[in-house]
């Protein structure tokens, strides 16, 4: 088993020997077992709390290079008018604690956020005017303020989808 202990942040596609395609549920996970697409037994030994993004390149101990990608999953695209639409429909979304990818249309005229299917947020996002298209697709979400570089890991207690309060001590 080839054991991927280092992370290399985005490489090409040519700097890798192998792929692992899994699912955003998988690629928030440091330690797992997994099988490459070229069939290899992989073991990943990283450390917790970065998300694994479409890409990313992990080093084995032997010197291997694999390229995470990120597999193709069912997902609910909500698309609005650009300017403060878009950023109301963010922000009431991304209250829900939920994670989320953005995006802008080629026209540049509208944008669209990204999430797993959920009737709670499906509904919301309607009711805030945005027209919902369900598809498979990559979900690879925004990685958050506290996980870009040069910031720091940031652990948030809990991740999950449905609609009730939460009080937090932060």
């Amino acid at each position: 088993m080839l054991k991927l202990t280092e992370r290399l942040g985005p490489i090409a596609a040519d700097q890798a020997t192998d792929t692992l395609t899994l699912p955003y549920e998988r690629r928030v996970l440091g330690r797992l077992k997994a099988t490459s697409d070229a069939g290899s037994p992989l073991g990943l030994f990283l450390d917790r709390g970065p998300v694994l993004r479409d890409g990313e390149g992990l080093r084995a101990e032997s010197g291997e290079v694999v390229r995470i990608r990120a597999a193709v999953e069912p997902v609910v695209t909500a698309r609005i008018a650009a300017g403060l639409p878009l950023a109301r429909l963010a922000y009431h979304l991304g209250n829900r604690h939920v994670q989320l990818a953005l995006g802008e249309d080629e026209d540049e005229e509208g944008g669209w956020v990204r999430f797993p299917p959920d009737h709670v947020l499906e509904e919301l996002a309607t009711l805030l005017g945005a027209t919902l298209v369900h598809h498979e697709g990559p979900f690879d979400p925004e990685p958050g303020a506290y996980q870009q570089p040069g910031g720091h890991a940031h652990g948030h207690g809990h991740h999950h989808a449905h609609d009730h309060e939460q009080h937090h001590a932060h």
